[in-house]
């Protein structure tokens, strides 16, 4: 993320982009095979759904660092075998994110890079400091000279200030520093470091390929490559792997209950994704199906608002007995949509990425299936083209709980006071998309979808802030209201929250 935009959507994206909930950051890393850097950019590319704004991939041969860095896909930047060939070495780590706007640009694109007095290091950041404006204003004050606007950069400055005498054990004291969630894989000219925070908010996993290690936001990245799925890294544990491929696993944090991000599941990995030892796949079958349950409807199909509200939509078919229908096709040939010089055209490029099978719809009574609502626009866009396609009744399920509150934990959001659910109750939202109903599956149905009984208000299992506002960590940087540039960096995203 940026420290000096205020955590806005991307309102220059039109269509069906402007309202989703956006995970930043995907991470990939290998040590101990040729080709590391190719091996990286197939794995950047099964995380490409994490961040398609820019892509970097540092590496290491035994001696020197090579960086490349690009704006767009992984496809547009590391296609070719001359993009790999400037990147030689056994080690190499990478990078996919989106930007908020304004922080777009190269000198924010990971992964990061300096020289210390220890050599090379490069670090690839899934997650958000919420500490890192605090932390860069004192490092600044101190005479640290920053080179990019990224949270990221606060945690190489405390690394390169720090006391300790060894890499590692500065490295842990510069985490120890830092507030919000972290999942980083770092390298370090004695070979990678890959580590979660104590909650473990964002994933990390490890595996295998033959004796290398990978280390990938989510296993379908290991798939991909070819790796064998070793284990999750597991919340607060720092695992360093050497040259010579010994591994070692350190855990400086002690022991703290974990809190995963819930989200997860609902939406940010890929279904064909294990998270927590679960089939994301299989999880939102069953957040579909708690949805039945809970909120039932006299309806003649259940459709999808593809992709993403897919495997809930066929939970809800399974449970419900009524018959799953594809009445919204996606065109997947539809790229980037800029800025429309006017709201017709707005809406024309929302029916270039989706449009409503009518010969379908025409006189149905439809259930219709989505992750999330976030601003409303999407929803209310996807009704209207349903009645504008003949379907007799509209009726909304939505595989979440009402999403009322900003996320500081590495996921773009809306401010809060351009979230839905944060300024309408669920009656109002219904009236605001025009649909004839409207329901959410309850925070306790989407517990038990990822197998617990129900959410424990005084010891929840997943970091849920998003449905709750019970966060999780401190907001230091959300405290210091007298900080002018923490205004800025803010935003209105603080209304109500701290």
């Amino acid at each position: 993320m940026t420290l000096t935009d205020p955590f806005r959507p991307h309102d220059w994206l039109g269509g069906l982009d402007d309202d989703k909930l956006r995970e930043e950051c995907g991470i990939f890393g290998v040590i101990g095979t040729r080709d590391a850097a190719a091996i990286v950019a197939l794995g950047l590319h099964a995380l490409q759904h994490r961040g398609q704004e820019a892509v970097g991939i540092t590496s290491f041969d035994g001696q020197d660092f090579y960086s490349r860095r690009g704006l767009g896909h992984v496809a547009q930047n590391f296609s070719s075998g001359a993009a790999l060939a400037e990147l030689p070495g056994n080690t190499a780590a990478g990078h996919v994110r989106y930007s908020t706007t304004g922080g777009s640009g190269l000198r924010n694109v990971q992964p990061l890079f300096a020289d210390l007095d220890t050599g090379g290091f490069a670090i690839a950041h899934n997650g958000n400091i919420s500490n890192a404006v605090r932390m860069r204003r004192d490092l600044v004050r101190r005479g640290a000279i920053f080179q990019s606007t990224s949270d990221t950069e606060v945690i190489i400055h405390l690394v390169a200030t720090s006391r300790y005498p060894t890499l590692l054990d500065r490295f842990v004291d510069a985490l120890r520093l830092v507030e919000g969630a972290y999942s980083l894989i770092c390298m370090t000219p004695e070979g990678m470091i890959a580590c979660r925070d104590p909650l473990g908010i964002r994933p990390l996993v490890m595996g295998k390929i033959g004796d290398a290690y990978v280390f990938a936001s989510e296993t379908v990245a290991l798939d991909v490559v070819g790796a064998d799925f070793v284990r999750e890294i597991e919340p607060g544990e720092l695992v360093e792997v050497d040259l010579d491929g010994a591994l070692r696993s350190h855990r400086p944090f002690g022991s703290v209950a974990a809190r995963p991000c819930i989200f997860e599941h609902v939406y940010f990995s890929r279904p064909d994704s294990i998270m927590g030892g679960q089939s994301v796949y299989s999880v939102r079958k069953a957040i579909g199906a708690q949805l039945a349950i809970e909120s039932p409807a006299d309806a003649d199909l259940v459709i999808p608002v593809p992709d993403s509200g897919v495997p809930a939509a066929i939970g809800y078919a399974q449970e419900s007995g009524i018959p799953f229908e594809l009445g919204i096709i996606r065109s997947h040939y539809v790229g980037r949509t800029f800025i429309q010089p006017s709201d017709g055209a707005r809406n024309a490029d929302v029916k270039r990425k989706h449009n409503a099978n009518r010969a379908l719809v025409a006189g149905k009574r439809i259930v219709l299936i989505d992750d999330s609502i976030v601003r409303g626009t999407t929803s209310l866009k996807i009704v209207q083209m349903m009645r504008d396609a003949g379907a007799a009744e509209v009726h909304m399920r939505v595989a979440s709980p009402p999403t009322e509150h900003s996320c500081f934990y590495g996921v773009d959001t809306p401010e809060r006071s351009k979230l839905l659910a944060a300024r309408m109750d669920v009656d109002a939202m219904a009236q605001f998309i025009h649909a004839d109903s409207l329901a959410f599956v309850s925070i306790d149905g989407l517990y038990r979808a990822v197998g617990e009984p129900r959410r424990e208000p005084a010891r929840p299992r997943y970091c849920d802030a998003c449905f709750t506002g019970e966060y999780p960590t401190r907001l230091t940087d959300l405290g210091d209201r007298d900080n002018p540039a923490q205004l800025s960096f803010l935003g209105e995203k603080a209304e109500k929250v701290a």
